[in-house]
């Protein structure tokens, strides 16, 4: 109790003496105090620094705050009402260090936390030792890349299947994150396969070379099946027969136009698309299905320009033309420069040549 009054007179003193120094010497004061004790005290007693330091905080520069916040953070027994305070602070420097570290909040101030905070609050909540569901779930809900990369690295947070499943979904195009996933051991094998099946060869190659032991056999079973489903897919025989008839409908009515190649396209609508794009550049629809079974984009990109059809447009044949795999980012990028480079007029030179080449001619 005398320690208490103490505390609390010296506080009166320096919040009247209006000494920013004065109550920055208080807040270090009260804090190595507390630090120096903290193994010894009961809840009681260290709800008198809590009072003590909630006072503080009021009227502290935000330096000041933030090396306070350093330092109660990896203290499992420090002041409940303090550390809340500071992890609900917008300024970043102040409430990360809690957020990160503090045993004192709650799953409940966690989700509150996530709910409301910037993408910055969420980045350090997503660094926690360890994680419970529902606040994994918040976070990936409004949390951006970086945040979805920081917990899918995380060993120790916990996900629901729906957490799983949308940061599986975010690793589509992201060959790191794809990585990161991958090597979770708590991923189920349904995931993992949805994950294989969009990732890249070198994605599939790296995870095969880093998995830890116990998960490596079933890495390379996933991969050995999705490579077969990859391999049937694009060996199956098609019959364009009613897509031609179709597509012939709509060029007689005059609506064989980019926008209907583009709908087939995102539809994923493969024989309409293919027989669409042959219609439009004037070739055969076996040369133009050959070109779209290729893992290979160069050759794909030679019918659309011959058609005159735009980038967007182009961009969403390469993406759809495979249900099991994504087009990289990069291979993407190298596309688009081939593609603006490549001239109608050398296209569909190359065009008639393969068509004469291969005795496919329209």
């Amino acid at each position: 109790m005398r320690a208490h009054n103490s505390l609390m007179a010296d506080l009166e003193d320096a919040i009247k003496s209006g000494s920013q120094d004065r109550r920055v010497e208080t807040l270090r004061r009260v804090t190595d105090l507390f630090l120096n004790d903290a193994d010894r005290l009961n809840e009681a007693q260290v709800g008198v620094f809590d009072d003590v330091l909630c006072h503080l905080i009021k009227r502290i520069e935000i330096k000041a705050v933030a090396e306070l916040s350093a330092r109660l953070a990896p203290v499992d027994n420090s002041p409940i009402e303090v550390i809340r305070r500071l992890a609900r602070d917008d300024e970043i420097t102040v409430a990360g260090p809690v957020l990160t570290q503090s045993a004192r909040l709650t799953t409940h101030d966690l989700v509150e936390i996530a709910q409301t905070k910037s993408q910055a609050h969420l980045l350090a909540i997503s660094g926690r030792a360890q994680l419970e569901e529902a606040v994994t779930d918040q976070l990936l809900s409004r949390g951006d890349f970086g945040v979805a990369h920081v917990l899918a690295g995380n060993a120790g947070a916990r996900f629901s299947e729906a957490g799983l499943t949308n940061l599986v979904k975010s690793a589509e195009t992201d060959d790191i994150l794809s990585m990161k996933i991958g090597l979770r051991l708590d991923l189920p094998s349904r995931l993992l396969r949805e994950l294989l099946l969009k990732a890249t060869e070198a994605v599939r190659d790296w995870l095969l070379s880093h998995a830890a032991p116990e998960a490596k056999n079933e890495i390379q079973r996933v991969i050995a099946d999705v490579s077969n489903e990859i391999s049937r897919e694009a060996a199956a025989p098609r019959d364009f027969t009613l897509a031609q008839k179709l597509v012939l409908g709509l060029q007689k009515r005059g609506e064989l136009s980019e926008a209907a190649i583009l709908e087939f396209a995102n539809a994923r609508k493969y024989e309409e698309l293919v027989a669409a794009l042959s219609t439009s550049c004037s070739t055969s629809v076996q040369l133009v299905a050959a070109l779209m079974k290729s893992r290979h984009n160069g050759g794909l990109l030679v019918p659309c320009k011959a058609a005159g059809l735009k980038w967007p447009t182009v961009t969403a044949i390469l993406k759809n033309r495979f249900a099991h795999h994504l087009i990289p980012d990069h291979e993407l990028a190298q596309a688009r420069g081939d593609y603006l480079t490549l001239s109608q007029a050398s296209a569909q030179r190359t065009l008639r040549f393969w068509q004469v080449r291969t005795g496919t001619a329209k």
